[in-house]
Protein backbone atom coordinates (compact mmCIF):
# COMPACT_ATOMS: atom_id res chain seq x y z
CA UNK A 1 0.00 0.00 0.00
CA UNK A 2 1.30 3.10 -0.96
CA UNK A 3 1.88 6.07 2.19
CA UNK A 4 -1.12 8.77 1.51
CA UNK A 5 0.40 11.81 3.13
CA UNK A 6 3.60 13.28 3.76
CA UNK A 7 3.49 16.74 6.46
CA UNK A 8 6.42 18.96 5.34
CA UNK A 9 7.46 21.66 8.06
CA UNK A 10 9.84 24.33 7.14
CA UNK A 11 11.30 25.20 10.89
CA UNK A 12 12.61 28.23 12.01
CA UNK A 13 13.71 29.43 15.48
CA UNK A 14 10.80 28.41 17.04
CA UNK A 15 11.11 24.63 19.02
CA UNK A 16 8.22 24.86 21.98
CA UNK A 17 5.91 25.60 18.73
CA UNK A 18 7.06 23.10 16.56
CA UNK A 19 6.51 20.63 20.00
CA UNK A 20 3.13 21.36 19.75
CA UNK A 21 2.23 21.24 16.43
CA UNK A 22 4.22 17.48 16.36
CA UNK A 23 2.13 16.75 19.36
CA UNK A 24 -1.21 18.33 17.53
CA UNK A 25 -0.42 15.73 14.33
CA UNK A 26 0.20 12.93 16.53
CA UNK A 27 -3.20 13.38 18.54
CA UNK A 28 -5.04 14.16 15.39
CA UNK A 29 -3.93 12.42 12.38
CA UNK A 30 -5.19 8.48 13.05
CA UNK A 31 -5.96 5.47 10.23
CA UNK A 32 -3.69 6.96 8.16
CA UNK A 33 -0.74 6.33 6.30
CA UNK A 34 1.45 8.90 6.87
CA UNK A 35 5.11 10.77 7.47
CA UNK A 36 6.01 13.96 9.10
CA UNK A 37 9.67 15.71 7.55
CA UNK A 38 11.08 18.70 9.34
CA UNK A 39 13.34 20.59 7.76
CA UNK A 40 15.42 22.90 10.37
CA UNK A 41 16.13 26.20 8.24
CA UNK A 42 19.28 26.59 10.08
CA UNK A 43 18.05 27.80 13.23
CA UNK A 44 20.71 29.98 15.53
CA UNK A 45 18.75 27.93 18.56
CA UNK A 46 19.20 24.28 18.30
CA UNK A 47 17.32 23.39 20.99
CA UNK A 48 14.62 21.62 18.30
CA UNK A 49 17.72 18.50 18.14
CA UNK A 50 15.84 17.81 21.31
CA UNK A 51 12.96 16.89 19.60
CA UNK A 52 14.51 14.00 17.44
CA UNK A 53 14.35 11.46 20.73
CA UNK A 54 10.68 12.69 21.47
CA UNK A 55 9.31 12.09 18.15
CA UNK A 56 11.32 8.80 16.70
CA UNK A 57 8.67 8.86 13.65
CA UNK A 58 9.18 12.33 12.27
CA UNK A 59 12.10 12.99 9.84
CA UNK A 60 14.10 15.58 11.08
CA UNK A 61 16.91 17.02 8.69
CA UNK A 62 18.77 20.29 9.46
CA UNK A 63 20.28 22.75 7.00
CA UNK A 64 23.40 24.11 6.89
CA UNK A 65 22.07 27.72 5.93
CA UNK A 66 18.93 29.24 5.42
CA UNK A 67 18.04 29.57 1.92
CA UNK A 68 14.35 30.36 2.21
CA UNK A 69 10.79 28.96 2.70
CA UNK A 70 10.66 28.09 -0.82
CA UNK A 71 14.02 26.34 -1.36
CA UNK A 72 13.51 24.04 2.08
CA UNK A 73 9.75 22.66 0.88
CA UNK A 74 11.65 22.16 -2.39
CA UNK A 75 13.96 19.73 -0.64
CA UNK A 76 11.75 18.19 1.66
CA UNK A 77 9.10 17.23 -0.61
CA UNK A 78 11.94 15.56 -3.18
CA UNK A 79 12.80 13.43 0.35
CA UNK A 80 8.81 12.86 0.67
CA UNK A 81 7.07 9.84 -0.45
CA UNK A 82 3.48 10.49 -0.07
CA UNK A 83 0.57 10.85 -2.55
CA UNK A 84 -0.16 14.27 -1.23
CA UNK A 85 2.06 16.36 0.34
CA UNK A 86 1.03 18.67 3.43
CA UNK A 87 2.97 22.34 3.62
CA UNK A 88 2.38 23.10 7.21
CA UNK A 89 3.72 25.80 9.61
CA UNK A 90 5.55 25.17 12.64
CA UNK A 91 3.53 27.73 14.34
CA UNK A 92 0.21 25.98 13.59
CA UNK A 93 -1.80 22.88 15.63
CA UNK A 94 -4.26 21.12 14.12
CA UNK A 95 -7.66 21.02 15.93
CA UNK A 96 -9.78 17.83 15.02
CA UNK A 97 -10.16 14.29 13.31
CA UNK A 98 -10.34 15.50 9.81
CA UNK A 99 -7.40 15.13 7.91
CA UNK A 100 -8.67 11.63 6.63
CA UNK A 101 -12.04 13.48 5.66
CA UNK A 102 -9.69 16.20 3.76
CA UNK A 103 -8.29 13.34 1.95
CA UNK A 104 -11.19 11.72 0.60
CA UNK A 105 -12.63 15.40 -0.72
CA UNK A 106 -9.50 15.61 -2.18
CA UNK A 107 -9.70 12.50 -4.23
CA UNK A 108 -13.18 13.42 -5.27
CA UNK A 109 -11.90 16.41 -7.20
CA UNK A 110 -11.89 15.67 -10.60
CA UNK A 111 -9.13 18.57 -11.52
CA UNK A 112 -7.64 19.05 -7.93
CA UNK A 113 -4.90 21.36 -7.06
CA UNK A 114 -4.47 22.79 -3.10
CA UNK A 115 -6.22 23.11 -0.75
CA UNK A 116 -6.28 25.03 2.32
CA UNK A 117 -8.83 25.37 5.49
CA UNK A 118 -9.65 27.67 7.81
CA UNK A 119 -7.06 29.81 10.24
CA UNK A 120 -7.75 31.53 13.31
CA UNK A 121 -4.77 32.96 15.77
CA UNK A 122 -4.21 32.41 19.68
CA UNK A 123 -7.10 34.85 20.44
CA UNK A 124 -9.52 33.32 18.16
CA UNK A 125 -9.66 36.01 15.17
CA UNK A 126 -9.98 34.26 12.22
CA UNK A 127 -7.33 34.83 9.61
CA UNK A 128 -8.29 36.09 6.29
CA UNK A 129 -5.79 35.20 4.16
CA UNK A 130 -7.39 31.31 4.66
CA UNK A 131 -8.75 32.17 1.34
CA UNK A 132 -7.90 34.88 -1.53
CA UNK A 133 -7.71 35.57 -4.95
CA UNK A 134 -5.04 36.33 -7.29
CA UNK A 135 -3.57 39.74 -6.90
CA UNK A 136 -5.25 41.89 -9.52
CA UNK A 137 -5.64 45.46 -10.35
CA UNK A 138 -8.68 46.30 -8.00
CA UNK A 139 -8.21 44.34 -5.35
CA UNK A 140 -4.37 44.61 -4.70
CA UNK A 141 -5.08 48.41 -4.76
CA UNK A 142 -7.75 47.48 -2.17
CA UNK A 143 -5.22 45.42 -0.03
CA UNK A 144 -2.63 48.11 0.15
CA UNK A 145 -4.58 51.23 0.64
CA UNK A 146 -8.31 50.94 1.32
CA UNK A 147 -8.74 47.83 4.01
CA UNK A 148 -12.41 47.67 2.87
CA UNK A 149 -13.84 44.83 4.86
CA UNK A 150 -17.16 44.14 2.22
CA UNK A 151 -19.35 40.85 2.00
CA UNK A 152 -20.67 39.37 -0.38
CA UNK A 153 -18.02 40.77 -3.16
CA UNK A 154 -14.99 39.08 -4.30
CA UNK A 155 -12.09 41.16 -2.54
CA UNK A 156 -8.84 39.83 -2.15
CA UNK A 157 -9.83 37.83 0.93
CA UNK A 158 -12.85 36.88 -0.69
CA UNK A 159 -15.22 37.89 1.87
CA UNK A 160 -18.09 36.99 -0.46
CA UNK A 161 -17.37 32.92 0.89
CA UNK A 162 -18.00 31.79 4.94
CA UNK A 163 -15.28 31.38 6.69
CA UNK A 164 -16.73 27.33 7.28
CA UNK A 165 -17.39 27.28 4.16
CA UNK A 166 -16.08 25.07 1.23
CA UNK A 167 -15.61 26.61 -1.88
CA UNK A 168 -13.25 26.82 -4.91
CA UNK A 169 -11.09 29.91 -4.16
CA UNK A 170 -7.86 31.12 -6.52
CA UNK A 171 -5.49 31.50 -3.52
CA UNK A 172 -5.04 29.63 0.09
CA UNK A 173 -1.70 30.09 2.29
CA UNK A 174 1.65 28.26 2.46
CA UNK A 175 0.51 27.59 6.47
CA UNK A 176 -1.58 24.90 5.28
CA UNK A 177 -1.45 23.72 1.68
CA UNK A 178 -2.13 20.10 0.22
CA UNK A 179 -1.12 19.05 -3.07
CA UNK A 180 -0.44 15.93 -4.94
CA UNK A 181 3.16 15.38 -4.72
CA UNK A 182 3.10 14.40 -8.25
CA UNK A 183 1.50 17.92 -9.17
CA UNK A 184 4.09 19.68 -6.89
CA UNK A 185 7.13 18.43 -8.46
CA UNK A 186 5.75 18.42 -12.19
CA UNK A 187 5.19 22.41 -11.97
CA UNK A 188 8.44 23.04 -10.23
CA UNK A 189 7.73 23.40 -6.49
CA UNK A 190 7.48 26.58 -5.22
CA UNK A 191 9.35 29.21 -7.08
CA UNK A 192 12.85 29.75 -4.94
CA UNK A 193 13.10 33.37 -6.06
CA UNK A 194 11.17 33.88 -3.44
CA UNK A 195 13.02 34.18 0.02
CA UNK A 196 9.90 34.20 2.07
CA UNK A 197 6.00 35.37 1.47
CA UNK A 198 4.43 35.20 -1.97
CA UNK A 199 5.28 31.60 -3.02
CA UNK A 200 2.49 30.36 -1.83
CA UNK A 201 0.25 32.94 -4.33
CA UNK A 202 2.78 31.64 -7.22
CA UNK A 203 1.99 27.83 -6.50
CA UNK A 204 -1.69 28.25 -7.18
CA UNK A 205 -1.64 30.84 -9.66
CA UNK A 206 0.70 28.21 -11.56
CA UNK A 207 -1.99 25.55 -10.72
CA UNK A 208 -4.81 27.23 -11.72
CA UNK A 209 -3.00 28.42 -15.14
CA UNK A 210 -2.71 24.84 -15.95
CA UNK A 211 -6.57 24.05 -15.47
CA UNK A 212 -6.96 22.73 -12.02
CA UNK A 213 -8.94 24.04 -9.11
CA UNK A 214 -8.01 24.93 -5.98
CA UNK A 215 -10.27 24.87 -2.57
CA UNK A 216 -10.86 26.28 0.77
CA UNK A 217 -11.85 24.10 3.14
CA UNK A 218 -13.76 26.23 5.97
CA UNK A 219 -15.13 22.42 8.14
CA UNK A 220 -11.71 22.38 9.51
CA UNK A 221 -9.68 24.79 11.46
CA UNK A 222 -6.12 25.11 12.46
CA UNK A 223 -4.60 27.44 14.78
CA UNK A 224 -1.97 29.87 13.70
CA UNK A 225 0.03 31.55 16.06
CA UNK A 226 0.99 34.22 12.93
CA UNK A 227 4.54 35.59 12.96
CA UNK A 228 5.97 34.00 15.71
CA UNK A 229 9.21 32.95 13.76
CA UNK A 230 9.17 36.52 12.53
CA UNK A 231 10.66 40.18 13.43
CA UNK A 232 8.52 42.39 12.09
CA UNK A 233 11.80 44.85 11.11
CA UNK A 234 13.11 46.36 8.14
CA UNK A 235 14.40 43.27 6.59
CA UNK A 236 10.67 41.87 7.20
CA UNK A 237 9.28 44.43 4.98
CA UNK A 238 11.57 44.13 2.25
CA UNK A 239 11.52 40.54 2.06
CA UNK A 240 7.23 40.85 2.25
CA UNK A 241 7.04 43.66 -0.20
CA UNK A 242 9.78 42.34 -2.06
CA UNK A 243 8.12 39.44 -2.97
CA UNK A 244 4.76 40.95 -3.64
CA UNK A 245 7.18 43.11 -6.64
CA UNK A 246 8.64 39.01 -7.60
CA UNK A 247 5.00 37.96 -8.43
CA UNK A 248 4.70 41.54 -10.31
CA UNK A 249 7.78 41.16 -12.30
CA UNK A 250 6.76 37.60 -13.39
CA UNK A 251 3.00 37.83 -14.34
CA UNK A 252 2.25 41.53 -15.63
CA UNK A 253 5.58 43.26 -16.27
CA UNK A 254 5.33 41.62 -20.51
CA UNK A 255 1.15 41.01 -19.96
CA UNK A 256 0.01 44.20 -18.99
CA UNK A 257 2.49 47.00 -18.48
CA UNK A 258 0.35 49.66 -16.95
CA UNK A 259 -1.12 47.65 -14.43
CA UNK A 260 2.55 46.66 -13.72
CA UNK A 261 3.61 50.30 -12.89
CA UNK A 262 1.16 51.17 -11.49
CA UNK A 263 0.72 48.38 -8.90
CA UNK A 264 4.73 48.20 -8.78
CA UNK A 265 4.61 52.13 -7.62
CA UNK A 266 1.57 51.39 -5.72
CA UNK A 267 4.11 48.53 -3.56
CA UNK A 268 6.72 51.30 -3.07
CA UNK A 269 4.54 53.71 -1.53
CA UNK A 270 3.09 51.01 0.75
CA UNK A 271 6.95 49.69 1.56
CA UNK A 272 8.25 53.46 2.18
CA UNK A 273 4.88 54.46 4.71
CA UNK A 274 6.02 51.06 6.37
CA UNK A 275 9.22 51.78 7.05
CA UNK A 276 8.55 55.23 8.30
CA UNK A 277 6.35 53.52 10.75
CA UNK A 278 9.03 51.62 12.28
CA UNK A 279 10.94 54.73 13.41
Amino acid sequence: MNMKLSVIIVHYNVPILLRNCLDSLQKYIQDLDYEIIVIDNNSPDNSWKNLINDFPTVRFVGSDENGGFAKANNLAVKLAVGEYVLLLNPDTEFEGFYMNEILNFADQQEKFGCLGVRMHDSEGKFLPESKRAVPNMINSFEKLFIHLKKNNQKSYYRTDILEDEIAEVEVVTGAFLLIRREYYLKFGGLDETYFMYGEDIDLCYTLLQNGLKNYYYGKASILHYKGESTVKDKIYLERFYGAMQIFLNKYYRKKSPLKFRLLSMGLKLKHYFAIRQLK
